[in-house]
């Protein structure tokens, strides 16, 4: 962090691009459709814990809203132990490489890693940005005590 913030986006690091392609291997393993049709998982995500362990999941599409794989990976994550996540990346099948967390997944990550980085892709190509650029106006959410603040 700088002494105003969050660092800004950056060029990914070896680090970032490893944890990236293990979201693309993962999803690369398990699609189970076609280009042109409907899958059941779509997405791939990996984390990164702060002692450099990687996590990864699927989605699980349902058309009632089924986990996203950030959360599964999340979940995984915390499984094996993890407590501390510092980057997560979410990479679409068939090629579509990384994609940025939908609105309900940033609430989370903002909540539960106010320090992580997210890779995404950026009109500069893919960046790592922290999660606090993705949410400049967000209400945060106590874990301690369930208050808000904005």
């Amino acid at each position: 962090m700088t002494a105003t913030g969050p660092e800004p986006a950056q060029p990914l690091t070896s680090e970032e691009v490893e944890l990236t392609e293990c979201a693309r291997d993962t999803i690369d393993r398990v699609t189970d459709a076609g280009p042109d049709e409907d899958g059941i998982h779509t997405m791939g995500a990996a984390v990164r814990s702060a002692d450099g362990r990687m996590f990864s999941g699927v989605n699980l599409y349902h058309f009632t809203g089924g986990p996203c794989a950030e959360l599964v990976a999340l979940g995984s994550a915390r499984a094996a132990g993890a407590t501390e996540i510092t980057h997560i990346v979410a990479v679409g099948n068939h090629g579509r490489g990384p994609i940025g967390p939908c609105g309900r997944d940033r609430q989370i990550l903002f909540d539960h890693y106010p320090q992580i980085r997210v890779i995404l892709p950026t009109p500069d190509g893919v960046r790592s940005v922290a999660i606090s650029d993705l949410m400049p106006f967000a209400t945060a959410w106590s874990l301690e005590d369930g208050s808000t603040t904005a």
